[in-house]
């Protein structure tokens, strides 16, 4: 069981820096992004959503996990980068 953990620990380390990454990609979209109605785009989730559904099934991930996991990831996303965008132009 230790070694499970120190595997999973190794993981969520890594995750962690993907994560912080893809923050910075939020970082850069409420710059880019001139309009703050904008910022939510349902079209652009569920293109998001179902490639990462696509990607699971590859991968062997159950897409019980990847969807949810995804959708809260993105909206999270999102309330970051209106919160970026309002500090922007504030």
């Amino acid at each position: 069981m230790a070694e499970v953990r120190v595997g999973v620990d190794a993981l969520d380390r890594a995750l962690v820096q993907l994560l912080a990454e893809r923050q910075r990609y939020m970082d850069a979209a409420a710059r880019i992004k001139g309009d703050r109605g904008v910022v939510r785009d349902a079209a652009r989730i569920e293109d998001v959503v179902a490639k990462v559904k696509a990607s699971a099934r590859t991968a062997g991930l159950s897409e019980a996990i990847a969807e949810p996991v995804w959708r809260t990831l993105i909206d999270r996303c999102i309330a970051y980068e209106f919160g970026v965008w309002d500090r922007l132009r504030g």
